[in-house]
């Protein structure tokens, strides 16, 4: 669903005036100028004004159903199909719109719908990209990047296209909003792997937290790395390197769930309008020294240098919002995120979170990533993942 001149019905709640458009100006107050009523396009305030107005508008029905809004384009989802045409049918009234059909296709997204549950890929997307950057014919590997790589900074590196290189980082970091394996390269021959997120009423939220102690070489600075599920479904991962230098592997564990923790609060907030509360929400992490840190309160030598608001994790294990749980490192999905694994643990992690895919033949490899000298000056990043699962949507 797609709304028409969308900003264009919003109303602005405070006084804002804008000179008379060229060849448009009054006969008679030609050095006037207007006071808006609506907001216009390229006014600051009208995404928010589009926003109140559509919002006021559907709370006004008294209905219940699920409605994404990305700017002037709608996703929504009913439980009946009733309910579903009324809502299609009131906005149609009050807006003017045209009806896309069953989604399919959102934001670079391949959505397919089934009765089990959904579908999301970006196969379109991974070919446009190998073609984009002339890696069609690259030679294809079984894993993103070899177990014993060791990425160091290039120093007599030839110079590279600028360019070309932040329009490659860019589309790969956009990839992995389907395809949380890719970390490090482009898929070439498993570009049908699919996240799935299976129809359900397990809505239990878990988390998992690990960190690569000193994975950057260059500035010998670690990775935090998170991910989180909501019953079987993975909904939200990341893999960021830390902003300072961790003292010990504890100290670089506990900053990664703290960060953990912080996307946790903001989830249970989130999910309180889909009518889901939690409490005591466990964060998987593989480090002991972890799970005691955020249980003593007492400062020491390993601890009182650490930065206050790293604590925000000790503060919320108290009030019971969050437990933090051990897990073997087998049983870590994180290491996905963090570091280059073996087929096995990659193909068996990469199982866990929910990609789906073709059976491939023996001979067959699945990753197509480019062996073609690029030039590329880089170092290494790590960063780790979680349990099984992909995000539970509902059918739009």
């Amino acid at each position: 669903m797609d709304v028409k001149s969308a900003f264009l019905n919003g109303f602005i709640n405070e006084e804002v005036y804008v000179e008379q458009p060229p060849r448009f100006q009054s006969f008679n107050f030609p050095n006037h100028v207007f006071k808006l009523k609506k907001s216009l396009y390229g006014l600051k305030q009208a995404p928010k004004a589009w926003y109140e107005r559509l919002s006021k508008f559907l709370l006004e029905k008294g209905d219940m159903l699920l409605v994404q809004i990305y700017v002037d384009d709608i996703i929504f989802g009913a439980t009946n199909v009733s309910l579903h045409e009324e809502f299609s049918k009131c906005m149609h009234s009050e807006f003017e719109m045209s009806m896309m059909g069953e989604l399919n296709f959102f934001l670079g997204l391949q959505i397919k719908q089934l009765n089990e549950g959904t579908f999301i890929n970006q196969a379109k997307y991974i070919r446009d990209l190998l073609k984009r950057f002339n890696m069609e014919e690259a030679k294809t590997m079984k894993t993103p990047m070899s177990s014993s790589i060791k990425l160091d900074k290039d120093e007599k590196g030839k110079s590279i296209d600028s360019t070309m290189y932040r329009g490659m980082i860019g589309s790969l970091l956009y990839l992995t909003a389907s395809r949380p394996d890719i970390m490090y390269n482009i898929l070439k021959r498993d570009n049908g792997h699919r996240l799935w997120y299976p129809k359900g009423d397990n809505f239990e939220l878990i988390a998992y937290s690990d960190a690569d102690f000193v994975g950057c070489k260059v500035e010998r600075k670690s990775t935090s790395d998170t991910c989180h599920f909501l019953g079987h479904s993975l909904v939200s991962w990341h893999s960021k390197k830390q902003n300072l230098v961790a003292l010990s592997t504890a100290e670089a564990e506990y900053i990664a769930a703290g960060l953990c923790c912080a996307q946790i609060i903001w989830m249970k907030q989130t999910l309180i309008d889909f009518n889901l509360s939690f409490e005591h929400v466990p964060i998987k992490c593989d480090n002991t020294s972890v799970i005691n840190i955020s249980k003593n309160p007492v400062q020491h030598s390993r601890t009182k240098h650490i930065e206050i608001r790293h604590h925000f994790l000790r503060d919320h294990a108290q009030k019971g919002d969050i437990t933090l749980e051990f897990v073997s490192t087998n049983d870590q999905l994180a290491d996905i995120f963090t570091k280059p694994l073996s087929e096995e643990q990659f193909v068996d992690i990469r199982r866990q979170l929910g990609e789906k895919g073709q059976i491939l033949t023996k001979n067959q490899n699945s990753f197509g990533i480019g062996h073609k000298k690029l030039g590329i000056s880089t170092e290494k990043g790590r960063g780790r993942i979680t349990r099984q699962g992909n995000a539970q949507k509902s059918k739009r």
